[in-house]
């Protein structure tokens, strides 16, 4: 018997199985269609899962399997310990930025439960989000620095916070004038003369490893110091390292040519060249590592990395820059006035220009915290000594506040010549050295003449030896003026690994 057309595509076996699993899949589909998707919606993806997050890390993403009801997710995401942030939502993406770095040396735990899905209101059945618990770490809080009594004299010093070790970097041999430590941790440039008969124009560069490994252990490992720049031709003045690492910017004055001055650059595994630009002061590196801003005439220059390149930018009226903010668009300036006073500027890159603070003193430094929300600076009172008929600057840390331009008085300091200070990656703490009190006396009993005239005229007198001391500070405690902690080392030049 011929069966009719109708029905003939029905004596193929192959279709037979095909129309018989379509038929059992579009019963499952409105199966589920009708009872709805009880699977629980979960995170399928946390950014910094396992990861040591330090002050560069701005933000975490959390990715959902599905929509979530957003304020469900935000009123039951915890941490531990407490990190303030805030919240932004991109479909299923979820991203935290923390108002403040996390603090260094810390595990955190992320949890979050009891969240629920976009459409669980509306269909009546919550089902709860799975459990979630994530967990990362931070770096170990270190800091370098230069010593300045017993073997550590003038030696290259890395200190451990959490374990309260120290360990000396460099040889005996050397001299430490200066130095800048890269982003990685792992190692430090550093400028030094020979202890033995070498003047401060015979400053070489070198690399020295800090023993620091990858998981910010330190290991026993001996450090390694690598010859970076000879003095043989030039003389090697100020220098700077750029913020990724890759760049060193130096002020040479050939030895040969007479009035031969001004910047050379060292990039990663080439030759140093010279940039072949107008001489100037005071630079260093802008935010993005790819300019330099330096002082050029009645203003401040931004160049690029390039020989015989036009600035980019020019600042007229400011004197140098001080510090640049992380985002790189703002930074804190000097403008020295007619009347002999100094002004502190923040100038951003919308073309404000906004002073600060206005002052007979001296500015000794400025740096951003890290929400560059204040302005962290080392300035001076001009007090006049009648009896000597001398004039003494005497040293303060100051605070100021970027929108209110309210400055508040942090920490009194003794008259002394040097003196550096340095704020903690994650905003917790302001590094310095600074003489202490008991010392402070022997220094002003041994009349250390202030104004230059007479300084230049007087052999120079052995100053005190300045010790490192710790100030917390902390937005949340305004009302309070911060306890410094005075360590058990002396040195200059303190400054926190990032």
């Amino acid at each position: 018997m011929q069966l009719s057309p109708r029905f003939k595509w029905f004596s193929q076996p192959l279709d037979r199985y095909a129309i018989g699993v379509a038929a059992i899949l579009s019963v499952a589909i409105s199966i589920l269609l009708w009872i709805g998707d009880r699977t629980a919606p979960q995170v399928r993806d946390f950014s910094w899962q396992g990861q040591r997050v330090d002050a560069s890390n701005t933000a975490f993403v959390l990715t959902f399997n599905r929509p979530m009801n957003r304020e469900s997710v935000e009123q039951n995401l915890k941490f531990d310990p407490p990190l303030l942030g805030k919240i932004s939502w991109s479909s299923r993406r979820m991203s935290y930025t923390p108002l403040a770095p996390a603090t260094y040396g810390k595990s955190y735990t992320v949890k979050l439960d009891n969240a629920y899905d976009r459409f669980a209101n509306e269909s009546g059945k919550k089902i709860a989000i799975e459990p979630f618990t994530g967990s990362f770490t931070t770096p170990n809080p270190y800091f370098a620095y230069i010593g300045s009594q017993g073997e550590e004299k003038g030696r290259l010093v890395l200190y451990n916070v959490l374990q309260k070790e120290r360990r000396v970097l460099t040889p005996p041999n050397l001299t430490v004038l200066d130095f800048r430590i890269y982003p990685d941790r792992q190692k430090i440039l550093f400028g030094a003369i020979e202890a033995a008969g070498q003047s401060l124009l015979d400053q070489k560069l070198y690399v020295v490893t800090t023993g620091i490994d990858r998981e910010d252990r330190l290991t026993s490992n001996s450090s390694d110091i690598k010859p970076i720049l000879g003095s043989d031709d030039y003389q090697n003045f100020k220098f700077d390292l750029s913020p990724d690492g890759k760049n060193i910017l130096v002020q040479r004055l050939s030895r040969q040519q007479v009035g031969r001055y001004g910047l050379w650059l060292i990039k990663e595994n080439q030759q140093p060249r010279s940039l072949d630009n107008q001489p100037g002061g005071d630079f260093m590196f802008t935010p993005d590592s790819s300019s330099v801003a330096i002082a050029q005439g009645e203003g401040v220059a931004i160049l690029p990395l390039e020989p015989q390149a036009p600035p980019l930018d020019f600042l007229p009226r400011f004197g140098t820059v001080l510090n640049f903010g992380r985002s790189g668009t703002q930074a804190a300036t000097i403008k020295f006035n007619k009347d002999y006073t100094r002004s502190l500027y923040l100038v951003n890159n919308q073309g404000v220009q906004k002073e600060l603070t206005k002052i007979s003193g001296s500015i000794l430094g400025a740096q951003f915290d890290p929400q560059e929300k204040n302005l962290y600076c080392l300035l001076t009172d001009v007090e006049q000594d009648t009896a000597k008929n001398i004039f003494r600057e005497k040293p303060y840390l100051a605070a100021i506040n970027l929108e209110s331009a309210q400055l508040r008085r942090l920490l009194e300091l003794p008259s002394q010549r040097e003196i550096q200070f340095n704020i903690a990656p994650d905003g917790q703490s302001i590094l310095l050295n600074s003489v202490t009190p008991s010392n402070s006396e022997s220094t002003n009993s041994q009349s250390i003449p202030e104004d230059s005239a007479k300084a230049s005229r007087s052999p120079q007198t052995p100053q005190a030896p300045t010790q490192l001391i710790v100030l917390p500070i902390s937005a949340s405690d305004s009302n309070n003026l911060p306890q410094p902690e005075v360590l058990p080392m002396f040195g200059k030049s303190p400054r926190w690994l990032p």
